[in-house]
């Protein structure tokens, strides 16, 4: 059974970081790209970063270039997002998935707010 378990999410000012996690498992994990998504309130979602598969490439939607890091440790099977200098419209749910699949888990909520 394929699970990608979101954490990391919280409340956190303009200007400050956080870093999600996204947990692997049912699936061979070095053979898929691993995306961050992510969904705002009365928003679709929106597709926010890529990591290769062997971590040498990634990928950023324009809103988020220079501010958010992905990444992957495929020896743990995780991947991480390192999200700095947070705006107020980064708040959202933020989901992983694998290569083209529909994020399977529940997120994790980041709140951007003075």
């Amino acid at each position: 059974q394929v699970q990608l378990v979101e954490s990391g999410g919280g409340l956190v000012q303009p200007g400050g970081s956080l870093r999600l996690s996204c947990a692997a498992s049912g699936f061979i994990f070095t053979n898929y790209v691993i995306r961050w998504v992510r969904q705002a309130p009365g928003k679709g979602p929106e597709w926010v970063a890529t990591v290769s598969s062997d971590g040498e490439f990634t990928y950023y939607t324009a809103s988020v270039k220079g501010r958010f890091t992905i990444s992957r440790d495929n020896s743990k099977n995780m991947a991480y997002l390192q999200m700095s200098s947070l705006r107020l419209d980064d708040s959202a749910i933020y989901y992983c998935a694998k290569g083209d699949d529909y994020p399977p888990g529940k997120g994790t909520q980041v709140t951007v707010s003075a």
